[in-house]
């Protein structure tokens, strides 16, 4: 969230934010309402003097034995006034609220600045894209015919867009997750979290989901209570309402957990297999830094992402989102892309976003400096990485000729001595 002072002394930037994402808010409409907000508290609180002034003078006739009641009847309306402008006043400052929460962060001066993603920038690639002597085959046909992946049955048991694992499969996809969680735990520094895959809407509301993202959410309506569409969710809300020391920065949480994601406006998108599926499991990064030194962390996260796809030796890219693209809590992100060979595309496999101080003020989460103020954290936020892709990538970039598929020499010691899938 923006706070509505900044909003108010930097009108034309926000306008400029908005224009730049694409979004057709009404800030005048915000601004007005803040404007009558504002007048209502400078009038409650001008009668609330008043009224305080009049109760003394209240009491000193009484004590001199004089009549009051006039007074006490221009108290009793005086009250009534503040009563009625303190309904009016919660009005606004609902309407206030709610809209705050549509605006989304401002970019950071390095993105990219357009409304069409076409402008998303390059910023560098690793590995060599393989070479087949026999036309690769889609993961879907490869994971089928290995008995590995079974889309039907998921279609048949829940839906579209749901995948089983079976057998070696389903070993592949643990493999991927206990190898991405020792290497941030171990190498990277991060410590494990095992959260709720279950959030309250104040959660989900802090970290920016909610509510512009809400249509694509699935929802517990008896409870009110949303199954999680990323482990961002519960790690950054971890420590709302909180006031960390300073000593204590940065803090680095990792985590596994299945994600669930509606995709209510993707239909008829990427509809094949593993590519938009609405269960999909995620090692996800999470962290709480000093501001000065959140850009730093960012870069850093986004090589801790890299370095999990260098290890499977897959070939990616790394690309830096324009304004119209990064997320809505974002004032920076970093997609990685692993190649797809069968389908001569990349895959987003993680995003990596510095969301600055806007989800720590919706969460109020806050440090102690040495000097005993103290300021909001910059929170960031990466997939390290997402599974269903990666699955997709693997079993595309690791084909051979006979329909078997190598196990990538880093999960070996995950898979109990399976060096090929056949």
């Amino acid at each position: 969230m923006i706070d509505m002072k900044f909003i108010r002394e930097n009108a034309e930037l926000i306008r400029k934010n908005l224009q730049d994402r694409g979004n057709k808010l009404n800030l005048d409409e915000l601004l007005g309402m803040d404007e009558e907000r504002r007048k209502l508290i400078k009038k409650a609180e001008e009668l609330k003097f008043k009224r305080n002034v009049d109760s003394e003078k209240i009491a000193q006739l009484k004590k001199e034995k004089k009549d009051a009641d006039a007074l006490i009847k221009e108290m009793k309306e005086i009250g009534d006034e503040i009563k009625k402008l303190d309904g009016e006043l919660g009005v606004y400052e609902k309407k206030v609220n709610d809209m705050l929460l549509l605006i989304p962060n401002i970019p950071d001066p390095s993105v990219p600045v357009s409304t069409d993603p076409k402008d998303n920038r390059e910023v560098r690639t690793w590995g060599k894209k393989p070479e087949f002597d026999f036309q690769p085959r889609p993961h879907w046909d490869i994971g089928e015919a290995l008995g590995i992946l079974d889309l039907g049955r998921a279609s048949k048991i829940t839906g579209a867009h749901f995948a089983i694992y079976k057998g070696l499969g389903a070993k592949l996809e643990r493999a991927l997750i206990n190898f991405m969680l020792d290497l941030h735990i171990d190498k990277h520094g991060y410590k494990e979290i095992w959260p709720p895959i279950l959030v309250n809407r104040g959660c989900i509301t802090g970290t920016g989901q909610l509510p512009k993202y809400e249509e694509d959410m699935y929802r517990c309506d008896l409870d009110d209570i949303f199954p999680i569409p990323t482990a961002e969710v519960p790690l950054t809300g971890f420590h709302k309402d909180e006031v960390l020391e300073e000593k204590d920065l940065p803090v680095y949480y990792t985590a596994y957990t299945p994600c669930f994601r509606r995709e209510a406006g993707s239909y008829g998108k990427d509809t094949r297999g593993l590519l938009r599926v609405h269960q999909f499991d995620k090692v996800e990064m999470v962290k709480l830094t000093k501001p000065e030194d959140s850009d730093a962390e960012h870069e850093k996260m986004v090589q801790n992402a890299e370095e999990v796809i260098q290890l499977l030796k897959l070939p990616y890219r790394v690309i830096l989102l324009c304004t119209v693209e990064i997320g809505f809590s974002a004032r920076k992100c970093y997609d990685l892309e692993i190649w797809a060979p069968a389908q001569n595309r990349w895959l987003e496999s993680s995003s990596c976003s510095n969301c600055g101080d806007f989800q720590a003020r919706r969460l109020n989460i806050r440090y102690r400096k040495k000097d005993g103020k103290t300021e909001l954290v910059h929170t960031l936020n990466g997939s390290g990485i997402a599974l269903a892709r990666t699955f997709a990538a693997i079993l595309e970039n690791y084909q051979q000729k006979d329909g078997s598929v190598i196990v990538p020499d880093v999960l070996k010691p995950y898979m109990g001595g399976v060096d090929v899938i056949k």
